[in-house]
């Protein structure tokens, strides 16, 4: 049996382990904007659907700031788990929510928001909000809280054409130090959920079967790594 060695692959969530492509520019340049201090801009909403990199985004901007922010909390509040009275709203250096259209249908809950986010786009603070859907769309939010959001910077991500996916896949790869060729990517596409998390799983489990098998990647060989995931299940 051969020896399957693990070689170091960055999992930190930051700007430069991002993958950048035509479906996520805009949302990654506004996030730039959010974490530069010459920039005067601190309010960016980003939408799209789940795997187009947005809670990606959200963490390096929080990796970002905590530089910025030495010794501070800088936490990425997951909507879905809030409740009211809140400690960690308390001081914190910026505002930041994933899953926005996850907030629960709680009045209190969203006046405590509605009052955490004047406060720190009154004092300059950065906020960041991620959700699934557009600002208009978001469920339970009144128009006050929508409103605000539409104050700052809107973008959408989304990285769900072949050409992103494309980008994706060879961002891994080369993160990997692996070149993937063209025919194999276009096999995982026809062979592979199109969600982004699915075809990163798909690629890690190729690019382990290399290193078992220790033979370069080729279709021939994503055909049996995908036919031993099957035999397995």
């Amino acid at each position: 049996m051969q020896q399957l060695f693990e070689f170091p692959v960055q999992s930190v969530m930051t700007f430069e382990t991002f993958v950048p492509c035509h479906g996520n520019a805009s949302a990654l340049h506004f996030a730039h904007k959010i974490v530069d201090s010459d920039d005067e801009e601190n309010l960016l909403y980003l939408h799209g659907p789940s795997g187009s990199g947005k809670s990606h985004l959200l963490s390096a901007i929080a990796h970002q700031l905590r530089q910025r922010y030495p010794g501070q909390a800088v936490v990425v509040h997951d909507c879905s788990a809030l409740k009211t009275g809140n400690g960690s709203w308390d001081g914190t250096p910026a505002l930041l929510l994933d899953d926005l259209h996850l907030l629960p249908d709680d009045a209190d809950l969203r006046g405590e928001l509605w009052q955490v986010f004047n406060d720190c786009y009154q004092a300059g603070k950065p906020i960041v909000a991620a959700g699934n859907c557009p600002p208009r769309e978001l469920p339970h939010f009144d128009d006050h809280l929508i409103s605000r959001l539409l104050w700052g910077l809107v973008a959408r991500s989304d990285a769900s054409d072949d050409q992103s996916r494309r980008m994706i896949l060879k961002k891994t790869a080369a993160d990997r130090n692996v070149r993937i060729p063209d025919e194999v990517i276009d096999y995982i596409l026809a062979t592979t959920s199109r969600e982004v998390g699915a075809l990163i799983l798909a690629f890690d489990h190729l690019y382990r079967f290399s290193l078992a098998s220790q033979r370069k990647i080729t279709v021939a060989l994503a055909r049996q790594a995908r036919e031993s995931i099957q035999g397995v299940s």
